[in-house]
C-alpha cells in the first residue's frame, strides 16, 4: 500500500511511473518520471496510514468489508501492472486474493470482516514503524524522509520523519472515531 500511495500520488501530479521494486528486506521502491515530488514522497507514509484506517471503519460491517476487498482487488492490480517483474508482488497478491475469498466465502463473511480489520490496523502500523525504521534509526540507505528532505532543502530527514508521523497518527484517529459512530449504530440496530 505504501508504494502504491506513491504511484497513485505522482500519477494524479502528472507524474508517470515506470515500475514498482518491492523487496522483503529492503522494501521498495517507485520509480517515476514527473510528477510533484513534494507531493509524492510524502504520499507513502500519508496513503497507507488513511488507508488502512479506511479499512478498519469498514471492518466492522459485512457488506464494507466486501466493497473494501473489491477496492483492495483494484489496488492489487494496479501494484501488478506496475510490479510486473517482481516475484515478491505476484506470490503476496496471489495469497492475499485467496485468503480473502476464503475469508468472503466462510461464515457469511464474519472471517473477511476480520481479515479487514486486520489489513487495516496493520497498515497503520506499518507506516508508522516505516517512519521510526527509515528516519528514527540510523540507516545507510535513503528513505522516502531523506528525499523529502533534499527536495525541500530545509530540515532533516528525522524532523520529515517526525511530522509525517503526527501526519499519519492524525488520518489514522480521524477515521478511529467514525469507526466508533459506525459501530454504535450498528450495534443500536442489533439490539
Amino acid at each position: 500500500m505504501h508504494e502504491m500511495s506513491h504511484a497513485l500520488a505522482g500519477v494524479l501530479t502528472c507524474g508517470s511511473v515506470e515500475r514498482i521494486e518491492l523487496d522483503p528486506d529492503e522494501g521498495g521502491a517507485t520509480h517515476m518520471r514527473g510528477g510533484v515530488a513534494w507531493i509524492t514522497l510524502p504520499a507513502g507514509y500519508l496513503g497507507s496510514s488513511a488507508i488502512g484506517a479506511a479499512l478498519i471503519a469498514c471492518g466492522f460491517d459485512a457488506n464494507a468489508s466486501k466493497i473494501a476487498c473489491l477496492d483492495l482487488g483494484l489496488m492489487f492490480l494496479l501494484t501488478l501492472f506496475w510490479a510486473r517483474r517482481s516475484v515478491v508482488a505476484w506470490l503476496t497478491i496471489a495469497l492475499m486474493v485467496a485468503l480473502i475469498l476464503i475469508c468472503w466465502l466462510v461464515a457469511h463473511s464474519v472471517a473477511l470482516r476480520f481479515l479487514v480489520l486486520f489489513i487495516g490496523v496493520m497498515s497503520c502500523m506499518y507506516c508508522l514503524w516505516d517512519i521510526v525504521d527509515d528516519t528514527l534509526k540510523a540507516k545507510k540507505r535513503g528513505s522516502d524522509a531523506s528525499e523529502f528532505a533534499k527536495v525541500v532543502k530545509f530540515g532533516s530527514s528525522r524532523m520529515w520523519g517526525e511530522l509525517g508521523g503526527v501526519g499519519a497518527i492524525s488520518l489514522r484517529q480521524a477515521p478511529f472515531g467514525c469507526s466508533f459512530l459506525v459501530a454504535v449504530s450498528l450495534f443500536a440496530r442489533i439490539v
